[in-house]
C-alpha cells in the first residue's frame, strides 16, 4: 500500500521531511568540537542502556514520523557503530512504508567489519566524519591518537559495498585548517565529494568562538586558488549543502554553512536523541519526551498527534538570531547526544 502521508508544518511553514537518529551518545573519538576528552572522561555518565530507545521503538517511532511525510532517515551517535547489531534496526527501518532513504553518518573505524551487512540491511549513504588527511593533525583532532588509514579503509570498504559515501570535514581555525586543500586533492582524486563544516557552537563544552571558524568564504577562495569550481544548482528543498563541483567530473565539494549563512528558513529536520527526545533545532535546549510516551503503549494516533503538536508549534531560527554573546550564554544539548 502507498503511504499517503499528511504534510505538517512548523510555525515558519518549514515541513517535516528529514529525522535524525542517535543510536548511542558514546564515541570512540574525543573530538575537541563534540565530545572534547577533559569533559568526556573515563567517569562521564553515558546513558545505560535500559535509558536507550530500543529497537522496535525506534521503528515505531519512525513508522509514525513516516506517516505525517518523513522520507529520510539518517542514523547517528555519539558513533552508531557501537551500537550492536545496528544492521537490524536498518532492515527494520527499510521496510516502512514511505521511507525512501537511510543513511549513516560515522567515523568510519567499524565500516570494514560492518559495511557489508549495513548494506544488505537496506543502508544506502554514510558521511564519513575525516578532519584531515595527514595523521598528526587527524590524531591531534580525534583526541585518541587515531590515524588516518583506519578510516581512509573504512572509506574503501563502504565503497565496495556500493555505498554512497561522502565525507565530512569540520574546519577549525589553527587546527586544521592548513588541511582544506590537501582534503580536497586527496578526495578530488577518490572521486569522493567532500563537505567542509564550519565550527559550529553545538553544545556547551566545546568551547567556541567566532574567532575559531573558517567561514565558507574563506575556505572557497582557497579552494578556487587550486581548482575550477562551478556551482551546483539545489536538488530539493532543505537541502542543507551548498554545493559546487570540480569542472569536468561529477565530484562535488560542499560547504555547511551554520553560522556564516544560515539556512533555517528551509529547515525540515527533526532529531530524536538516544534516550527518545525530540529536538526541533541542533542548537536547541529542550526535547519532547517520547520515550515516555512509547513505555505508556500510546497508540500510534496519539504519537502522530504529538509529532504535529511539537512540530507545529516550531519556531526555532537559532541561526538566523545568533550572535557571539548568546552562542556563548545559551545552554544548549551536546552534539553527542543529539546527533550532528
Amino acid at each position: 500500500m502507498v503511504n499517503q502521508a499528511i504534510s505538517i508544518q512548523d510555525q515558519h511553514h518549514r515541513p517535516l521531511r528529514d529525522i535524525r537518529i542517535s543510536v548511542t551518545d558514546r564515541c570512540n573519538f574525543r573530538c575537541s568540537y563534540c565530545m572534547p576528552a577533559d569533559i568526556f572522561g573515563p567517569d562521564f555518565p553515558f546513558l545505560q542502556r535500559k535509558e536507550l530507545l530500543t529497537f522496535e521503538e525506534i521503528s515505531r517511532l519512525v513508522k509514525c514520523f513516516a506517516e505525517i511525510g518523513v522520507k529520510k532517515v539518517r542514523l547517528t551517535g555519539g558513533e552508531p557503530l557501537l551500537r550492536k547489531d545496528l544492521h537490524i534496526l536498518i532492515k527494520q527501518l527499510s521496510l516502512i512504508d514511505g521511507i525512501e532513504d537511510i543513511a549513516l553518518t560515522t567515523n568510519g573505524i567499524y565500516l570494514p567489519k560492518y559495511a557489508k551487512e549495513l548494506k544488505q540491511a537496506g543502508l544506502q549513504r554514510v558521511n564519513i566524519s575525516l578532519d584531515a588527511i595527514e595523521d598528526e593533525i587527524f590524531k591531534d583532532m580525534n583526541g585518541r591518537s587515531v590515524g588516518v588509514s583506519p578510516v581512509l579503509k573504512g572509506i574503501a570498504a563502504a565503497k565496495k559495498e556500493g555505498l554512497i559515501v561522502k565525507v565530512n570535514m569540520v574546519v577549525k581555525k589553527g587546527l586544521n585548517d592548513s588541511q582544506i586543500i590537501p582534503m580536497a586533492k586527496y578526495f578530488k582524486k577518490e572521486e569522493i565529494p567532500i563537505r567542509y563544516i564550519e565550527f559550529m557552537d553545538v553544545g556547551s563544552t566545546n568551547g567556541w568562538n567566532y574567532d575559531q571558524v573558517v567561514t565558507k568564504k574563506q575556505i572557497f577562495h582557497q579552494l578556487e586558488e587550486h581548482f575550477e569550481l562551478e556551482p551546483v544548482e539545489q536538488r530539493y528543498f532543505g537541502e542543507v549543502a551548498t554545493c559546487y563541483r570540480h569542472k569536468g567530473t561529477d565530484t562535488e565539494v560542499g560547504f555547511i554553512t551554520s553560522v556564516s549563512e544560515s539556512f533555517c528558513s528551509s529547515c525540515t529536520r527533526a532529531r530524536i536523541s538516544a534516550d527518545g527526545k525530540m529536538y526541533n533545532c541542533l542548537f536547541a535546549s529542550k526535547g519532547h519526551d517520547f520515550k515516555k510516551i512509547l513505555r505508556a503503549n500510546a497508540s500510534s494516533e496519539t504519537i502522530i498527534e504529538e509529532i504535529k503538536k511539537v512540530w507545529g508549534a516550531r519556531h526555532d531560527r537559532y541561526s538566523d538570531e545568533r550572535t557571539e554573546h548568546s552562542a556563548k550564554m545559551r545552554e544548549k544539548i551536546e552534539m553527542s547526544y543529539i546527533g550532528g
